[in-house]
């Protein structure tokens, strides 16, 4: 395969980009069923976990969506990133799905945290923010640098 796989600060940088993406998907998604079913604040727990869904299937919808179609959303085309699968192809749209599903595994150590430690929401950022950090620094020892949701789908991002 060619390509090599990016660093710790272009794998962050390429994140922040496509986190302000996600920012508009969330807020369209989260708009049309609070629009749609007539719902207003504060929603009953069932609600709030049925909009949570909602916004969690149309960002999977979009990840899954283009890294199927060309191996790149818009903020991996921004940053010349691709996810490919074995064979140096876009992987298929079930290889997506599963990388998709797996990769919240990014955030386990600070969702872990919070859950645990019941600290504040400064504490609970931080701690998400380190955890994150740390799970991506766990590349650098893959000979491709691959993360964990990478290995189990057997994919890879290279830079182009």
């Amino acid at each position: 395969m060619s390509g090599t796989a990016p660093g710790l600060w272009l794998r962050l940088v390429a994140m922040t980009y496509e986190a302000v993406l996600l920012f508009g998907i969330a807020f369209a998604a989260g708009l049309a069923l609070l629009a749609l079913a007539g719902w207003t604040y504060p929603l009953p727990a069932e609600r709030r976990w049925l909009l949570q869904a909602v916004v969690f299937v149309a960002v999977g919808a979009y990840f899954v969506y283009f890294w199927a179609r060309a191996g790149q959303t818009l903020a991996m085309k921004s940053w010349r990133l691709r996810v490919v699968g074995p064979d140096g192809r876009p992987p298929g749209i079930a290889r997506a799905l599963a990388r998709y599903v797996l990769a919240w595994s990014l955030f386990a150590p600070g969702l872990v945290f919070a859950a645990v430690a019941r600290a504040g929401i400064g504490w609970n950022l931080l701690a998400l923010a380190a955890g994150l950090l740390a799970v991506l620094s766990l590349a650098r020892f893959d000979r491709d640098g691959r993360l964990l949701h990478d290995r189990l789908t057997g994919t890879r991002v290279i830079r182009e």
